[in-house]
């Protein structure tokens, strides 16, 4: 969301008074009344949407099936376009709905492996920020209760299951939507909130809030209000507002009813206990056209299809002209998030005794922070002036404790934000299992998990019975350890199963995200308990020099781990050689077999890709020699070049020949079409036209641009070596010198 002075906004907001205090329903500058599309379309009768709404959510349109439900490689925009530029238009709020939910998503995901699954939900966000990379609103996961939709563990597994929290996967989601959107209002959202399933709410959108993740507000459908009494829905507003301490909206609120009497009741009890409420930033109505909304016969519709007012629509228009209604104050002034502020305790639980650190991640859209007051119940424990906001916590006595962050602005304005963490009664320490912290690279045992309570070190485990019985769903190991180096790494483990179907992954739960180590990987039938074979786990990004806590979830149990071993990835030089086997990290299904006197990357199948950390030492241009088997025609890969700011090159596409057979290799050479520039890289190998072998590829500067020269011993000739300094050097030195008023690079 762009940051706009304090002057466009005044005009902004002046605007959109002015225009709605003779049409809109609400005039309040602070929060909204909005509505939906119906039947696809924005507007809709006598009366165009703007005249009535000032908020607006697309019904169906920007569900993940409306966009993608044709495939892959199929995108249509074109309904989203039109309702966020409708709302531009207006000068009102869109809200995306939904990013992620077990129902109307493409069907085509079920039949994708984990990893290509949550690479999938990945691909869906980071597209939904390229068309839209300013939204207000967004409403992050929807309907996730346990019983609400029946297809919400294909996105549990997809995100790295239940994990430390119990709903580890939210937290990813809510991560992955604010690492995009950090400027929008980011909302969980479900159903039964007020009636049935308040209890299983509050404990999924606490947790999410405990935990530090970016959420901001908390949605309740409002969909079962129509036999809900005035007394029981208020008393569940209460109870959901005092557990929760948060900015709320009510999302989808409609009364399903064909008798007039009870649905204008329901708006009387219903409306001004929300809108009034200082917590609650907006309502959104499901729908508005009798016999065009999702209920029975249409029956929550308020206004008859010949423009007539339902009786509950006529007090709807009077009421919103009082002055309780345009005064009432909402959580987000002006409708937009001033503060993001996120409480991130270490983890949810410590032993008594034990430090809790604790980081406050905090930042403005418009305002300076000039301190941060943290409290631990009414205990003030930190007054902090500059980021990082970090803290710690010592507790003597057991229980929940809650933080409370208190942010004071340099014009003196105030935003608080509440954690909690459980301090439990065991006095058993957090400690590494040896008093030496294992080094990377190194080897870790994998019985050998830190030592502490359960649920704060390890959970669903047991040292003693390790390697005499298999790991269980949603167990989880942490293991402190020392990075010696920045760099990326591979984790190489070795397993045992009797059978397929494990799955597990290493995470890492930071202060400023929950991070995905490794892919999820799915563990094969090895043939017996005892037989081990090691899997290569690329580690997704770079590792930090210091002390690190892995985490290594279970995702779905079954199997035996008996190490972890992680090593550097090489990073290799251009000009040089490129052996497959050194990859950085890849997709699925890579296969990798004994052939050619080494390894090579084996029974390539269309889709299947590798990236490789390279060094450009020279820029210029490039030829190559690609060392590859084939016993098919038509054989291809492509390579393209990724910079540090992910900008891709393509560096073109290398025809395998037909070598007679997959053991009899040939070198492949040809030009490289573009120049290639100096520096760290990445480069991606992807497979065009499978069912060939590759052993290795070497890159030669063929034309440098930087007036570097590779040659041959002989080309080089006999004569004094200088480095770039300009100091002499011998003949055993290798890298680029000067020789003859040339430079040249030695190997």
């Amino acid at each position: 969301m762009k940051r706009i002075t304090k002057t466009y906004v005044l005009v902004c907001l002046l605007s959109a008074v002015s225009m709605s205090a003779s049409a809109q329903l609400s005039s309040n500058p602070d929060k909204f009344l909005g509505n939906i599309t119906t039947s696809g379309q924005i507007d809709w009768g006598s009366e165009r949407f703007y005249q009535l709404w000032n908020q607006i959510t697309p019904e169906n349109e920007s569900k993940w099936n409306s966009v993608q439900g044709g495939g892959q490689n199929s995108w249509n925009w074109g309904s989203i376009d039109n309702i966020d530029n409708y709302a531009k238009n207006h000068h009102f709020p869109f809200k995306f709905h939904a990013l992620v939910w077990g129902a109307q998503y493409p069907g085509w995901i079920r039949d994708l492996s984990l990893g290509a699954r949550y690479n999938a939900i990945v691909k869906w966000m980071d597209e939904v920020k390229k068309r839209y990379p300013d939204l207000a609103l967004i409403d992050v996961v929807n309907e996730a209760i346990t019983g609400h939709q029946q297809d919400t563990p294909y996105f549990i597994e997809a995100l790295g299951g239940t994990g430390k929290t119990g709903y580890d996967w939210l937290l990813k989601a809510f991560e992955l939507a604010g690492e995009r959107w950090p400027d929008a209002i980011l909302i969980y959202n479900d159903f039964n909130t007020f009636q049935w399933n308040t209890d299983q709410f509050i404990d999924l959108v606490r947790t999410l809030r405990d935990a530090g993740v970016p959420i901001d507000a908390y949605g309740c459908q409002s969909h079962d209000l129509t036999d809900c009494s005035e007394t029981s829905f208020q008393n569940a507003m209460v109870k959901l507002q005092n557990a929760l301490k948060m900015p709320m909206y009510s999302t989808e609120y409609d009364i399903g009813t064909d008798n007039d009497n009870l649905q204008l009741q329901r708006f009387k009890e219903q409306i001004p206990y929300m809108w009034e409420a200082d917590y609650c930033a907006g309502i959104t109505l499901w729908g508005y056209i009798r016999h065009h909304t999702w209920t029975t016969n249409g029956n929550s519709g308020i206004i008859e299809e010949d423009g007539t007012d339902r009786p509950a629509m006529e007090w709807l228009r009077t009421y919103m002209q009082s002055d309780a209604a345009k005064n009432a104050p909402s959580p987000f002034p002006g409708m937009k998030k001033e503060a993001s502020i996120y409480v991130h305790p270490a983890a949810l639980k410590v032993a008594k005794e034990d430090v809790m650190p604790i980081k406050v991640r905090a930042s403005m859209a418009t305002k300076e922070i000039e301190k941060i007051d943290l409290y631990v119940g009414d205990e003030l424990i930190a007054t902090m002036t500059e980021a990082p906001y970090l803290a710690e916590y010592t507790s003597s006595t057991s229980g929940w404790k809650t933080l409370k962050a208190v942010v004071t602005t340099t014009d003196g304005s105030v935003y608080e934000r509440l954690s909690r963490f459980q301090v439990l009664a065991s006095t058993t320490k957090r400690e590494p299992f040896n008093e030496v912290v294992p080094e990377l690279p190194g080897t870790i045992i994998a019985e050998e998990f830190d030592k502490g309570t359960s649920g704060v070190a390890y959970s669903n485990v047991s040292r003693s019975t390790f390697n005499s019985t298999t790991l269980k769903t949603n167990a989880w190991m942490e293991y402190t350890v020392d990075v010696k180096e920045d760099g990326f790494y591979t984790m190489n483990v070795e397993v045992a199963s009797t059978k397929t179907g494990g799955v597990f992954h290493l995470s890492e739960y930071s202060f400023d995200n929950l991070a995905f180590l490794t892919n999820l990987t799915e563990v094969p039938n090895t043939g017996s308990a005892t037989e081990f074979v090691t899997l290569r786990c690329p580690m997704t990004q770079e590792l930090t020099a210091g002390r690190h806590k892995f985490c290594l979830n279970i995702d779905k149990g079954g199997f035996y781990i008996k190490s972890m071993t992680f090593t550097p990835v090489p990073v290799i030089e251009m000009p040089g050689t490129l052996e497959m086997e050194d990859f950085n990290t890849c997709g699925d299904g890579i296969d990798f077999s004994n052939g050619n006197g080494g390894t090579v990357l084996a029974n390539t199948n269309n889709g299947e890709w590798l990236e490789y950390l390279v060094d450009v030492k020279q820029s210029g241009k490039y030829s190559y020699e690609a060392t590859v088997s084939s016993a098919v025609d038509n054989a291809k890969f492509s390579l393209t070049l990724i910079d540090g700011d992910g900008n891709e090159k393509s560096l073109g596409s290398v025809s395998v020949p037909q070598t007679g057979s997959l053991d009899n290799y040939q070198v492949k050479t040809g030009k490289i079409r573009n120049t290639i520039n100096a520096g760290k890289q990445k480069l991606r190998i992807t497979i065009t036209n499978g069912s060939f072998n590759i052993d290795k590829i070497n890159f030669i500067c063929t034309e440098s641009t930087d007036g570097i020269t590779e040659v041959t011993d002989d080309e080089a000739g006999a004569g004094v070596s200088y480095n770039l300094s300009g100091q002499k050097v011998g003949e055993s030195y290798r890298g680029i010198v000067v020789r003859k008023g040339k430079k040249i690079v030695v190997k």
